[in-house]
């Protein structure tokens, strides 16, 4: 079953956010990971990069398909999980705890952006509204593979 965590806040794009004073740490849904599957390479973002909200941050690739991660919120890059970078597995086994991706700061004159993003439940009626696993490919902003 699928989790949807009440603390969170998510994005239509199926990041996680976790808000914690100025720091939001960013992460994928479990809907995402279950849907591309065996997660086998991230590409994340440098310390001290600085993102915009709903800027390409990295790129997350699976057994099945790559896709790009989004920035919830716009500030600076101040942690990268270099964990998740060298076993990218741990993202399909904890997509809520040890799989998060990144620590971003927030700008506080763009503390409202986090008004934008969706609560849990929002994000599940959203997920459920889209028809898994039907459109999943499509949600992901996935892009097939090709060899």
């Amino acid at each position: 079953m699928m989790e949807f965590p009440e603390d969170l806040l998510y994005t239509e794009q199926h990041e996680w956010a976790l808000v914690e004073n100025n720091v939001v740490t960013v992460g994928v849904t479990d809907f995402a990971q279950n849907q591309l599957g065996d997660v086998v390479y991230l590409d994340l973002p440098t310390e001290g990069d600085v993102l915009n909200q709903e800027d390409t941050f990295g790129v997350i690739e699976s057994v099945k398909a790559v896709s790009d991660l989004y920035s919830p919120v716009s500030g600076k890059v101040i942690e990268v999980n270099t964990a998740a970078v060298d076993s990218p597995e741990i993202v399909n086994d904890d997509p809520y705890g040890e799989g998060w991706l990144v620590k971003i700061k927030v700008d506080p004159s763009r503390q409202k952006e986090l008004e934008g993003l969706l609560d849990a439940h929002s994000y599940e009626e959203l997920v459920s509204s889209r028809g898994v696993p039907a459109d999943a490919e499509e949600d992901l902003n996935v892009r097939e593979e090709s060899e």
